[in-house]
């Protein structure tokens, strides 16, 4: 017997503000369809039995209209992104809209840009714009979507100059704010991207789809960092498709928000490519950190690797969830995923559920996953060298964290990295 649950007013706001319309009103129908089937997640469906959505959105968030933020408030929200001195040219979304007197395009040709919101998207955007996972939070992402970027790397080109794409939530509104990114790289390209995500101190919540697609022998370099307010729930999902000899090197950073749930899907379409993901998620208070790891396996020969670094202060709950799916004709899979979690307060948690779903039998897999505090005599150590207990911490959780972004090509973006870890413990006692 299936049971028919009530709407959430989260769920009533969704539905009486739905009203498609333009060229992509038949898409946008599809998706709001798919995502009515199930409403928000719950606790009930195993993938999310960690983050019980129809619990976390309390009251109704409506799809927000534009913004009425002041133009010094928007500025110092684009100031608070790291990266200013790092990214050669930066797209900046605020409130869901694209803002062209705040962005500065790439200056080569070699790339194509394209506002999501635009009435007359080119044949390489509007044909990816599907629903590319079963997620519900990824159809009601599509049915909503308000803008983003999309950015098509042409065949050939070289951009190791990072783009970096800040989206700006002013947080005016107690709303839901929808983006989406679809980046393309053709055969041989190669790019560095950026995208970060910060937010004013009000209720919100933001969900957020990257869609990628590298071709063959192509390579993609790409960071995120999640800095929301401390009241914003952010849900966001990645979804990957990955040709022959193509190679995907991804880092998420996650800092803020009250709660967030992450999600990634990456596909391997073509033998001989490879994928490396990893994150660290730095929570205290009680913020909530679940993230989510599907790694398809649907072709021979392909290399992936997964490790997340987390750490928890106070009573904060993080989770990793990672899967690996080997199908049947992917033999010489070669897949190993990790989770390490360093828990500084008695209160704090940590869930780790690591996955494998095999189907082939010439394949090397392994999972991973531990758990534990800082070490007391690597403590003692800097303490006895006069450095203060804060400084300490915050050094040895600095190093901690900085084996998930090891991989990450440029030695600009790794330095701005560092500095959030190992500054996070001190901000935090600040703020």
């Amino acid at each position: 017997m299936t049971v028919s649950l009530m709407k959430t007013p989260a769920e009533t706001a969704y539905a009486d503000a739905f009203d498609p319309q333009g060229a992509l009103a038949d898409v946008r129908k599809s998706a709001f369809a798919q995502f009515a089937e199930t409403g928000l997640p719950h606790r009930r469906m195993e993938d999310w039995k960690w983050t019980d959505l129809r619990q976390l959105i309390s009251k109704a968030l409506p799809p927000a209209s534009g913004t009425s933020a002041s133009a010094e408030a928007i500025d110092d929200l684009i100031a608070a992104s790291p990266f200013g001195d790092v990214a050669r040219a930066r797209l900046v979304f605020v409130d869901g809209s694209y803002d062209p007197g705040r962005s500065s395009l790439p200056a080569t040709g070699d790339v194509e840009f394209a506002s999501l919101g635009s009435d007359d998207l080119p044949a390489w955007v509007s044909d990816k714009l599907v629903a590319g996972s079963t997620d519900p939070i990824a159809a009601l992402n599509l049915a909503y979507m308000s803008d983003g970027a999309a950015l098509r790397f042409k065949a050939g080109s070289g951009m190791d100059a990072p783009i970096e794409l800040l989206f700006v939530t002013t947080a005016e509104q107690a709303a839901t704010y929808t983006t989406r990114n679809v980046v393309v790289l053709d055969e041989g390209a190669s790019a560095t991207l950026i995208e970060t995500h910060v937010g004013g101190t009000g209720e919100y919540l933001h969900n957020a789809v990257t869609q990628l697609h590298v071709g063959d022998n192509a390579r993609l370099d790409r960071v995120k960092v999640q800095e929301e307010g401390l009241e914003a729930i952010h849900l966001s999902n990645l979804e990957v498709h990955l040709a022959q000899s193509a190679c995907l090197k991804d880092f998420t950073l996650t800092i803020g928000g009250r709660a967030t749930r992450q999600q990634g899907f990456i596909t391997f379409d073509g033998e001989h490519s490879e994928s490396y993901v990893s994150g660290a998620f730095l929570l205290t208070g009680k913020q909530h950190n679940d993230t989510r790891l599907v790694i398809d396996h649907a072709v021979p020969n392909c290399t992936s690797r997964e490790l997340f670094k987390c750490v928890m202060d106070q009573a904060a709950r993080g989770v990793f969830q990672g899967k690996a799916i080997v199908r049947r004709d992917a033999q010489k899979t070669d897949g190993n995923q990790s989770s390490h979690a360093l828990l500084l307060s008695v209160d704090a948690e940590f869930d780790a559920k690591p996955e494998l779903e095999i189907y082939a039998d010439d394949v090397i897999c392994g999972h991973g996953a531990t758990s534990g505090d800082l070490d007391e005599d690597q403590m003692f150590y800097l303490r006895a060298r006069g450095i203060t207990e804060t400084e300490a911490k915050s050094m040895l959780i600095g190093a901690f964290a900085a084996e998930a972004f090891d991989d990450v090509e440029s030695g600009a973006i790794r330095e701005v990295l560092g500095g959030l870890a190992e500054g996070w413990l001190a901000r935090r006692k600040a703020g």
